[in-house]
């Protein structure tokens, strides 16, 4: 992990050039880009393979081994022209420089789970840096936080965490094998931000190698890149190295529950009350909402399953359940005690006595085919806007609607704090996935057709001027000219002004990276 202590010294790759693979003369690009890797730099370089070209035998197996949507696995769009693999910094610096002498675009790749696989397709010529060698974490309890480089997930994140510490924990995402690089640049929040807010809202330092391959820590980025990396996507300003963080304290003893209703047991109504409270509840309770069609034929139904994690013991849950959602019946029986690590494998879809080790392994645990789509929701929607989208669901075979309730911690912290803007006067937010198992142009774009329409249905009902989205719910479909407001709101300017300080020839791009300012006459 970089560090201010650590001595920068530039690199040669000199006896990289004899342990990659040979390079085809008919690949001239990739020729010069290795010749500039090998006689620009000074004097540290790792003895073991760092460049794969296409000929090389792990060439195939890293780009697509991180691609937790197989969607793109056969995607038509041009194949990176090397993948690099780095175990120090100087090496991404190098690489940086030596892209923009030849032309070259990067993709940066922290755990492979960008929707529209931005982290690995890219329509000019480019190179992917897979940040996977780059994934140490140090805990500093004494002062209770820590660095965690890009690369590491944030299952591998938590692991760490939980064998130093019984009662500490940090508040991000659900799914183990997202990469913290991309998670946290994009806001990251999971069933800790009623309580403590998002990741970026706990992050206290970054370091972050710019355009010009140099490597800044928050004081000497300066605020406004500071500001601009915790919310904003990473990937427009820069490739950031690692994150200092703020731990948070949990309790030693959490409950979790599932409680799951179909529509002939009264979800709607429960998912209506739910509306009204979710945002009001303690900030120690959290419950989301899973919606899912199931069953088959006649059989086949809507279920609504309510998923919660209360920081602290049974004892305390029940009353405030009873008080304030008492439609829902929870009963003790229905509650699970556990540690807060043990939550995060229980949130995470794991079986009850897996070990804790299952949160290093970087594959997602459920991969299939999937587009996705997000929303936020200021006001409760109807009965009859609920039982619309029951019927769209019964229409198609597997799909999901996630709601997750805001207020809390969210309330207390303003649109402008961070890029992230979705804060107070926010009910929840929505992620819509519809998924399927065996791809091709017919079934994708049946699928896709399908969450499209669900998404013009649910215009009425969400929020307006504009109809936010998430970044980290990535919608290529977002048109070009909205899609920065929908993500970022009034903060879309200030990242475009930022943009244009740090980066002004818009080497850091892609299909939705923050756009440089209108030039001025």
């Amino acid at each position: 992990m970089y560090t201010q202590k650590t001595e920068m010294s530039y690199l040669a790759l000199v006896s990289m050039l004899l342990l990659s693979v040979s390079w085809a003369t008919s690949y001239p690009t990739q020729e010069a880009f290795m010749q500039c890797m090998s006689t620009q730099f000074g004097a540290y370089t790792k003895s073991v393979k760092i460049i794969h070209t296409s000929n090389s035998s792990l060439y195939s197996y890293l780009l697509q081994s991180s691609q937790q949507n197989p969607r793109w696995v056969n995607s038509t769009k041009p194949k990176p022209l090397l993948i690099i693999t780095p175990f120090h910094e100087s090496e991404i610096q190098a690489a940086v420089l030596c892209s923009k002498n030849h032309g070259l675009q990067i993709r940066v790749r922290s755990g492979g789970h960008d929707y529209e696989g931005l982290s690995y397709l890219c329509k000019t010529p480019f190179i992917i840096i897979d940040l996977i060698n780059l994934r140490s974490v140090e805990i500093n309890l004494e002062d209770e936080t820590a660095w965690v480089q890009s690369g590491a997930t944030l299952g591998e994140l938590y692991y760490s965490i939980a064998k130093e510490s019984g009662i500490h924990g940090f508040p991000a995402g659900i799914c183990p094998s997202v990469g913290v690089g991309g998670h946290f640049s994009g806001g990251g929040f999971g069933t800790l931000l009623r309580k403590y807010g998002l990741a970026v809202d706990n992050v206290l330092d970054a370091y972050l190698i710019d355009v010009n391959g140099k490597i800044a820590d928050r004081e000497t980025m300066g605020e406004d890149l500071f500001w601009a990396i915790r919310g904003g996507g990473g990937a427009s300003f820069g490739i950031i190295l690692s994150w200092k963080i703020k731990l948070v304290r949990v309790p030693q003893i959490v409950t979790g529950f599932t409680i799951s209703k179909t529509l002939e047991q009264g979800a709607t109504k429960l998912v209506s009350k739910w509306q009204c409270i979710a945002n009001k509840l303690h900030e120690d309770l959290f419950i989301r909402i899973i919606i899912q069609d199931m069953g088959n034929g006649n059989q086949r139904t809507v279920q609504a399953s309510f998923n919660s994690i209360f920081l602290g013991g049974v004892e305390r849950l029940i009353p405030l359940m009873n008080e304030s959602f008492p439609e829902l019946g929870l009963q003790t029986q229905d509650c699970i005690e556990m540690s807060w690590i043990q939550s995060v494998l229980y949130f995470a879809g794991y079986q009850k006595g897996d070990p804790l080790e299952v949160l290093l392994d970087r594959n997602t645990l459920y991969k299939s085919f999937f587009k996705a789509k997000s929303d936020f929701v200021e006001k409760p929607i109807s009965d009859i806007g609920l039982e619309g989208i029951w019927e769209m669901f019964l229409e198609e075979d597997t799909v999901f609607m996630i709601m997750d309730p805001y207020g809390g911690q969210m309330n207390e912290i303003s649109e402008s704090e961070t890029p992230f803007p979705h804060r107070k006067g926010n009910l929840y937010n929505i992620q819509y996935l519809v998924k399927w198992e065996v791809n091709g142009i017919v079934a994708s774009t049946k699928h896709i057709h399908w969450i499209r329409m669900l998404y013009k249905y649910m215009k009425p009902y969400v929020s307006k001027y504009p109809r936010a989205a998430y970044l980290n719910y990535r919608d290529l479909d977002l048109e070009a000219r909205v899609w920065g407001v929908k993500y970022f709101k009034g903060n879309f300017k200030r990242l475009a002004q930022v943009k244009s300080k740090v980066d002004p020839n818009n080497f850091f791009r892609n299909e939705q990276s923050i756009p440089l300012l209108p030039a001025t006459t």
